[in-house]
């Protein structure tokens, strides 16, 4: 077996598990680092290099946007005591205030909202669920590019969406006008490889992989399946046990299940959203 054969063979058994199956992949370097990813939540105090944010915005700005809106922005953090303060909304997660840089993306409506009244046009369109949810979707894929981007560079990173918990506070925190939402924080920095992070198993692709029409049958035994292999990875971590299905549950439970989140339609209206 291949060198290149073997490296595919132990990415796929990383993200799927032990018994995974054993199919023939379209493979390169670029794949492979995409299944490589990994959630890292310990980081060297190493300063960034220079130019390093700037590269990763171009990245960013890359990524496909709605009808070329470009409904984002995003707002790099550094300052020890606004990490600290973003790290209480997200209920004292020590590595925002830990990792040298914190990115928080932002749906940002302010932009098309100002250049209409400089323009004198008018901008209704911005009052209503979809244009929210384009910035929304804009945010996601260009913070993804940055994380490919920062991966590719030995950089690690972790997303934070518990900073939807109060995202008033995170306005005030950054001086947001009305319109922008924080869609999620982003810690950014060295790993440090006295705490390495590891690649986190997925569901089988049969539980979330449809053909042609959607199959509503759950795949009971690939998820059992899964759980198990959760609460193997959890156990390496040392992190507690609870497998896939207990903690995904207690998520979905209900409103005081969401930290909070259960009130960011209030908080969007409060925020100047139209919400229509």
């Amino acid at each position: 077996m291949s060198g290149i054969e073997a490296g595919r063979r132990e990415a796929w058994r990383a993200r799927y598990g032990e018994h995974a199956a054993d199919l023939e992949l379209a493979w390169n370097g670029v794949v492979a680092g995409l299944l490589a990813h990994r959630s890292v939540r310990a980081y060297r105090p190493d300063p960034l290099p220079p130019g390093t944010l700037e590269t990763l915005v171009a990245a960013a700005q890359s990524a496909p946007s709605s009808s070329n809106l470009q409904t984002w922005s995003v707002v790099a953090v550094e300052d020890p005591q606004a990490k600290r303060r973003l790290s209480e909304v997200a209920r004292g997660q020590r590595h925002v205030v830990e990792a040298p840089l914190v990115l928080v993306w932002l749906a940002d409506l302010s932009r098309l909202a100002s250049l209409g009244r400089a323009e004198d046009r008018p901008t209704e369109g911005l009052d209503y669920l979809e244009t929210l949810i384009v910035g929304i979707v804009d945010a996601a894929l260009a913070a993804q590019n940055a994380t490919v981007a920062l991966e590719s560079l030995g950089l690690g990173s972790v997303y934070i969406g518990a900073l939807r918990n109060d995202p008033e506070a995170v306005a005030d925190i950054l001086g947001l006008p009305p319109n922008v939402l924080a869609v999620f924080g982003h810690c950014v920095g060295h790993p440090d490889p006295e705490q390495p992070a590891a690649v986190k198993p997925r569901l089988a692709q049969g539980v979330v992989l449809h053909r042609g029409r959607y199959d509503p049958a759950l795949a009971r035994a690939a998820i059992a399946e899964y759980d198990a292999a959760l609460r193997g990875f959890q156990a390496e971590q040392r992190m507690p046990g609870v497998g896939w299905i207990q903690a995904a549950l207690e998520r979905v439970r209900g409103p005081g299940s969401l930290s909070g989140r259960d009130r960011l339609h209030a908080a969007l209206a409060r925020r100047g959203f139209g919400l229509k």
